[in-house]
């Protein structure tokens, strides 16, 4: 980089090269096809560069809502513990794997990556008397942000996994003093 110029201006001026590349690129195809007009062609290179940069921008939007979503949780103390569902780097993972709460404060788990994902609780590792299904989430998380919440009254020891990636060994714990 010169010095003079700025890192994202320097990657403003790379994204927009490499758009004006991929368009002369579809551009010369369609023409060569003899296909289309070049009317036809301008229009459909417009569209799909047009198609990409708005899903480029709501995946971005949808990441920046992931973790605003996050910082709002740990910043404002919503709960006494935020799970990320999938590890930053993309591996299937709750993280933290083991959280310590008290009785009477809730977790919350917060979609991250790799997902789908939910929060299943083991019928067979809980607290005896309480009802797994009751605190377990099997709806599938979709979306970056998308979270669940589940308070706990019952001190003891509770484990969790995520059903689409049990077998990959996806799972957690909470510990209620």
């Amino acid at each position: 980089l010169p010095p003079h110029a700025s890192p994202k201006k320097h990657q403003e001026t790379t994204l927009t090269t490499s758009l004006q590349t991929y368009k002369q690129q579809i551009y010369t195809k369609m023409l060569s096809t003899k296909s289309c007009t070049r009317m036809t062609a301008r229009k459909a290179v417009s569209k799909t560069t047009t198609r990409q940069t708005v899903t480029r921008a709501a995946f971005d939007v949808k990441k920046a809502a992931a973790t605003t979503a996050l910082s709002f949780a740990v910043a404002f103390g919503a709960n006494a513990a935020t799970v990320k569902l999938g590890a930053d780097g993309g591996g299937l993972a709750f993280v933290p794997s083991t959280v310590t709460i008290k009785k009477g404060e809730s977790v919350t788990w917060v979609n991250n990556a790799a997902y789908p994902h939910n929060v299943v609780f083991d019928e067979d590792a809980v607290p005896a008397g309480i009802n797994a299904d009751k605190l377990s989430h099997e709806d599938l998380l979709n979306g970056p942000g998308d979270s669940v919440s589940t308070k706990f009254d019952t001190p003891g020891t509770y484990e969790y996994y995520c059903e689409p990636h049990q077998g990959a060994g996806m799972q957690g714990k909470v510990v209620v003093e």
